[in-house]
């Protein structure tokens, strides 16, 4: 690993200025997706600049007919909330079946989705649900959010602090997964909204996650 400096923003505001100050900077939440590239020195950030203690960037609540997960919760408070397991059972069956105990304690949802790992769960999920991803600057519709393998629609100094997922009448999400890692080989998420079907596949393409728009 090579050195780098620690930071701690105190602000959303704060670590975006340091974005902007920085290209090199990299945002640290719960540490699942750029630790290890470091740890392989793929990766040579100057700063972390860890959000996990920044208020306002954790909870869960229901708002109308969406739940709306902040970008540090982590893995296992998405799997045991009670609002999700009553309003939207299968992103807590999602967040429950991801990697293993250490990930889903420390892995969060704003951090699986800004590194867009075609090996990841929650991008089934948000993109099979037509979440919208909320950031220090917009609101980004997930059909708009995914790019490619590792890529997606954010800017170097913009920060997901919430993803807001609408309820859906039917909903399930099946996986091939790593018998080591338990991280999805290949993932497969449906939903039913009304007369909206959506199908998004995740480990099964070379671009990332994607969606099967006909059949």
């Amino acid at each position: 690993m090579y050195e780098f400096k620690y930071v701690r923003p105190t602000s959303v505001r704060q670590a975006v200025n340091m974005l902007a100050k920085d290209s090199d900077a990299k945002i640290l939440a719960g540490g699942h997706s750029i630790l290890p590239v470091m740890k392989l020195r793929l990766a040579k950030p100057s700063q972390l600049l860890d959000i996990g203690r920044i208020e306002g960037l954790n909870g869960i609540e229901l708002k109308g007919r969406s739940i709306v997960i902040a970008a540090t919760a982590r893995q296992v408070e998405v799997a045991n909330s009670p609002v999700v397991k009553e309003a939207l059972p299968v992103l807590a069956e999602v967040a429950g079946m991801i990697g293993d105990p250490a990930v889903r304690h420390r892995g969060t949802i704003g951090g699986s989705l800004a590194n867009d790992d075609p090996n990841a769960d929650y991008p089934a999920a948000v993109l099979g649900l037509g979440a919208t991803i909320i950031t220090s600057k917009r609101r980004i519709a997930a059909d708009d959010f995914f790019k490619g393998m590792f890529e997606t629609a954010l800017e170097p100094d913009e920060i997901i602090t919430k993803v807001s997922f609408p309820l859906a009448k039917k909903a399930a999400y099946q996986k091939f997964k790593h018998p080591a890692s338990g991280f999805a080989l290949v993932g497969v998420f449906v939903s039913k909204r009304g007369s909206d079907i959506r199908v998004a596949v995740t480990g099964a393409g070379s671009n990332g996650v994607f969606r099967v728009k006909s059949f």
